[in-house]
């Protein structure tokens, strides 16, 4: 599979970069703020926003005790429930997230964590899934989402080779057609020096999807760079304010950020290109000032060239430089003057 559809957009090798604007938390309760996330994702130029349906009971139990608190990281001192409370969007939302970008005219999908929102999305017509790093061992999840005939995107954090490829199994098995997968860390954020962003091609060539990029690290460098290395898909956090105290503006891109990614990203891929050795249009006006042979004394009609007559010099207007040799020996057929272009029709060579 070389490439996939969203909402009619083709995406992987050969097209431009996609790129997803994961609102996740940052609405920060706000509904408000989450439909200025979408138009701010508009004006950055993402391709698609993409949110996260869940309710906390819908992915944990309501308990202090010490298997569900959280002890390290960004959360440290919360019980899953209290973080999932605090960060999922609410379903009641949902609507009308699909409905102002449907009206602005972007694309968005969603991240199900259980089957009823999975059905959820499937009752507004969301055009694709993606299944989150943490979910990738949720092979039943997996296999329910894949029966809706629509893309799914499956990302790896965390998951080691066998996993991906039990992942990737369970949603052809289940009937996915179009399946892209997303290298992935998942710290939050992720240091750049994690990402060993070479991955990225031995993941297509073992796995035959697109692939991508779900980048957690503070700037837009990894990102930047896994288009050189075949990412046809790039997913960051988007926020209005980095310093909004919500569960993930930490770690996310404000809209200036954003901008820039989208921006740098497809000029890195048209940068990429294809293989191509042919003078480029930029280049055509400096040809003139390449290396050619000059007279550079004067030379008398029937005169044997030497290489006291002649250089290899700039401009470009005569001989080229690899004909010296047979320059060299040749006799003058007319007068040349000092600073004249060396031409064919100047000289006449030895037998």
């Amino acid at each position: 599979m070389t490439e996939i559809r969203i909402a009619g957009r083709p995406v992987g090798p050969g097209h431009p970069p996609y790129v997803i604007a994961e609102l996740s938390a940052n609405h920060n309760g706000s509904l408000y703020q989450a439909l200025r996330i979408i138009d701010a994702a508009i004006e950055a130029g993402a391709d698609a926003v993409k949110i996260q349906t869940y309710h906390p009971d819908t992915i944990t139990l309501e308990s202090d005790a010490p298997d569900f608190r959280i002890t390290e990281g960004l959360w440290a001192g919360r019980t899953l429930y209290d973080l999932y409370e605090w960060a999922h969007t609410p379903w009641g939302w949902h609507e009308a997230l699909f409905a102002h970008a449907a009206e602005r005219g972007i694309t968005l999908f969603s991240s199900p964590f259980d089957p009823t929102a999975v059905d959820l999305l499937a009752s507004l017509g969301a055009p694709a899934y993606k299944i989150a790093s943490f979910e990738i061992v949720d092979l039943s999840l997996i296999r329910y989402v894949a029966a809706k005939g629509r893309p799914m995107i499956l990302s790896t954090g965390m998951a080691d080779l066998a996993e991906i490829a039990e992942a990737v199994d369970a949603a052809r098995s289940g009937g996915c057609l179009e399946l892209a997968l997303l290298h992935c860390v998942s710290g939050y954020p992720a240091p750049a020096s994690d990402y060993n962003l070479s991955t990225l091609r031995d993941m297509a060539d073992r796995f035959k999807v697109p692939i991508g990029l779900s980048d957690h690290t503070q700037d837009n460098v990894t990102a930047i760079a896994s288009i050189a290395l075949g990412a046809s898909i790039i997913e960051k956090h988007l926020t209005l304010d980095r310093d909004g105290g919500g569960p993930d503006d930490s770690f996310s891109l404000e809209p200036a950020q954003f901008a820039a990614l989208c921006r740098d990203a497809r000029t890195a891929w048209r940068a990429i290109g294809r293989v191509d050795y042919d003078r480029k249009p930029s280049e055509a006006a400096n040809v003139v000032f390449r290396r050619s042979i000059y007279a550079v004394r004067d030379i008398a009609k029937g005169t044997r060239i030497t290489s006291a007559h002649v250089r290899s010099i700039r401009p470009g207007h005569g001989l080229a430089p690899r004909q010296f040799d047979v320059v060299i020996g040749a006799c003058a057929k007319r007068d040349i003057t000092r600073g004249e272009a060396m031409q064919w029709d100047m000289i006449e060579r030895q037998a």
